[in-house]
């Protein structure tokens, strides 16, 4: 479908729903919701719409398939793949879910918090805590990340390991239809087998499908007991060897394992204010431990050092730090979280947001070395992530002293690359930031004919007019 270009009427026809103030069409205003969080990509658009209600989202998408006007949904615009950004040289129409940000209703007994998809994640999880109770999804972005965006894309984030992504933390939604129609489906049922999963359609569909407009999110008990710790190791194998010693130890208490590797340690202590190494000796690859358990605080630290005894007895730790606080825990957490803005003062770096099965993790990561260094010379490789669900963020900084264009220039060639040591290895190139438009030539490279047409169907069955964020996902016929 090639996009209307809005004449004055119909923009004006789109503004009287939403009201002049929350309509924006100014290049300035819009200018934000225009670029991707990285810079990569750029869109153009005459109009950014912030509906503040559920029947004005209805009335933008069925005037929208009825003038076959292109809207792409936005949160927080905080993606990697520029999901939720116009294309360049259309005049696709910005539907931003800001102003719908109301928290609807939470039941700490039935542990559960229905809410707007323009709520912001923080939001979420500071209205968890104040009924006692925990919304674990937590990501880098999480003070601008909105819940229909962590949703259609199905985040993940550090908790993956313990508690599932998006998907696994949602009961149910509300979406409107690129039709208009309102499917109300905020059932709070951990148990129902009624007919065919609608939910799981629209949850990682980037908005080609319909509008998220509420969910019903699980929310979780506190832990009482929580420890953070942080190991020096020699080795991605040894990484390996301690999750499984860990796992095993201390089962659903292991909520989180991050895997990452000196040269993160260096730019995040360089570049970051207030972030320091916590160790005095320097080990090439690090394994930040988080155990968090339902009784007590002493249990926690029964667990914690029980692991870290049984990793030096075995050799696979060569130096350890407990967090003594939850102010220490933080600062551990923090190194990691800040690993991938640390890189930016670094130069150019080209980045893949990978998935390889979890014992497989150190033979990925041989090869993709192996292979970049050869091509790319003086690449220096910063891979870090969730090493207990085999999410590997692997990026590329730049050579020391590099052009940073002509570096950035081979990003389509690194992403081979490494996407073709990550399908040897049974792996997913997109594990957590989706498709967008970053890989969407590449999906269709990757999957069997079968599954791009299916993909197809359901597109064309959900949105025959081609309204819904055209060119994302699936390149639009």
């Amino acid at each position: 479908m090639t996009s209307v270009i809005p004449s004055p009427e119909l923009i004006a026809s789109f503004t009287n729903i939403v009201g002049p103030e929350n309509a924006l069409t100014g290049a300035e205003e819009i200018a934000p919701y225009v670029v991707e969080s990285r810079g990569l990509y750029r869109g153009t658009t005459p109009l950014v719409l912030k509906p503040g209600s559920v029947d004005e989202v209805s009335r933008i998408l069925e005037f929208a398939t009825d003038t076959r006007t292109a809207i792409v949904p936005q949160g927080g615009n905080t993606g990697h793949v520029a999901g939720g950004i116009p294309r360049e040289g259309k005049a696709d129409v910005i539907l931003s879910l800001e102003r719908l940000n109301r928290i609807r209703d939470i039941d700490p007994v039935g542990n559960v918090i229905v809410a707007d998809a323009g709520c912001i994640l923080a939001d979420i999880q500071r209205a968890a805590d104040d009924v006692d109770r925990l919304f674990p999804l937590s990501l880098g972005s999480e003070g601008s990340a909105r819940i229909g965006g962590t949703l259609s894309t199905n985040a993940g984030g550090t908790a993956v390991l313990a508690f599932g992504n998006m998907r696994q933390l949602c009961l149910g939604l509300e979406v409107v239809l690129p039709t208009g129609e309102i499917w109300d489906g905020l059932r709070r049922l951990k148990k129902d087998n009624t007919g065919y999963d609608l939910r799981d359609l629209f949850i990682g569909a980037e908005g080609t499908l319909g509008v998220i407009t509420g969910a019903v999110l699980k929310l979780f008990p506190k832990p009482r007991g929580h420890r953070v710790a942080l190991a020096g190791l020699a080795s991605v194998d040894d990484a390996l060897a301690l999750f499984d010693r860990a796992s095993s130890l201390c089962g659903p208490a292991l909520t989180g394992f991050e895997l990452m590797p000196r040269l993160g340690i260096e730019f995040t202590t360089r570049h970051i204010p207030g972030v320091r190494d916590p160790m005095q000796s320097v080990h090439p690859w690090y394994a930040l431990i988080d155990i968090s358990t339902s009784d007590s605080a002493e249990s926690a630290d029964r667990m914690v050092q029980s692991l870290l005894e049984a990793g030096i007895s075995d050799g696979l730790i060569e130096n350890a730090v407990v967090a003594q606080s939850e102010a220490q825990s933080k600062a551990l957490w923090r190194m990691r979280e800040s690993m991938s803005p640390a890189q930016k003062p670094e130069g150019g770096s080209i980045k893949h947001d990978v998935s390889v099965p979890v014992s497989s993790i150190p033979a990925f990561m041989a090869e993709a070395d192996a292979a970049v260094l050869t091509a790319m010379p003086g690449a220096r490789i910063c891979a870090f992530g969730h090493m207990g669900d085999g999410n590997i963020h692997y990026n590329i900084s730049q050579p020391v002293s590099a052009d940073t264009r002509a570096f950035l220039d081979r990003w389509r060639e690194m992403n081979a690359i490494v996407h073709a040591v990550v399908l040897k290895h049974g792996g997913s190139i997109s594990a957590e930031h989706g498709i967008g438009q970053l890989k969407r030539d590449e999906l269709a490279a990757i999957r069997s004919p079968i599954e791009i047409d299916l993909m197809r169907r359901i597109k064309h069955a959900f949105d025959p007019a081609g309204i819904m964020n055209p060119d994302k996902v699936l390149r639009q016929d």
